[in-house]
């Protein structure tokens, strides 16, 4: 089984885009962040006709997620984070596919920081703690896929200092990724490419794209039953230069 996560950036504008990659990699399932349009606009006619079912959660601006299934229809099981019944941002989508619970995630940015946004960001990444805590309580094969806004350490970002006051690497950012780790979740592409940056996300500003300036913060984090299955995993990089491309590229794993 292949499980991508795609940070789309913009579900409609990028459609054919999305619709190429998946027609080439083929991934049995893909977490999409960053829809970028409303519910109802959502394209499922257009995925359908390519092979994916889908369950998903729209907002215009900025959020929205969603996950596809190749031949399959997700089983949706819930379409927010628990914690926070005033959170009304569409940021956290979970299904059921092939036996296997999936999620689609988009944390907080957190800029600028110090501020409201960043500490909107760490309270969120603590109730994903605590919600994925229970997961693994469940003992059920979980992929808390999705892009997470941290690049965890200083192997995931390109040697600068441009970004030390970004929300993306805080020490209070990193902790809370390294908190879910702590808990038994291990993060994939790290555990097989333990010494390559692996980035996964390219700014549009300052060419970063052309100097591969790049950071890592698209993460597919496994339940422990699961770490015996990891075969493979990558980042399709090649997509970050095609004509309209996403700011991100597809990351993701093959289990056995």
């Amino acid at each position: 089984m292949k499980i991508a996560t795609f940070n789309i950036n913009n579900v409609v504008r990028r459609l054919p885009n999305l619709l190429a990659w998946l027609q080439a990699a083929k991934p049995d399932v893909v977490s999409l962040q960053e829809l970028k349009c409303d519910h109802d606009a959502f394209p499922a006619d257009a995925l359908a006709r390519a092979g994916y079912g889908a369950v998903w959660r729209g907002q215009r601006t900025w959020n929205g997620v969603a996950i596809l299934a190749r031949k399959a229809e997700p089983i949706l099981i819930r379409d927010r984070l628990p914690g926070d019944l005033a959170d009304d941002q569409s940021r956290y989508i979970e299904a059921a596919v092939k036996g296997i619970v999936v999620t689609s995630l988009y944390a907080p940015n957190g800029n600028p920081q110090p501020g409201p946004k960043f500490d909107y960001k760490l309270k969120w990444l603590a109730r994903l703690q605590r919600h994925a805590r229970g997961l693994l309580r469940e003992r059920v094969p979980v992929v808390l896929a999705g892009d997470y806004n941290v690049a965890p350490t200083p192997l995931d970002i390109y040697p600068t200092k441009s970004w030390d006051k970004d929300a993306l690497i805080q020490p209070k950012s990193r902790a809370a990724f390294a908190k879910l780790i702590a808990q038994g979740w291990t993060d994939a592409l790290r555990t097989l490419h333990p010494d390559r940056p692996m980035f996964t996300f390219w700014d549009y500003k300052r060419n970063r794209w052309a100097r591969d300036a790049g950071l890592r913060l698209d993460h597919l984090l496994l339940s422990p039953d699961l770490v015996d299955r990891l075969r493979r995993a990558g980042v399709d990089r090649e997509l970050r230069g095609e004509e309209n491309a996403s700011d991100h590229a597809p990351a993701w794993i093959r289990l056995k």
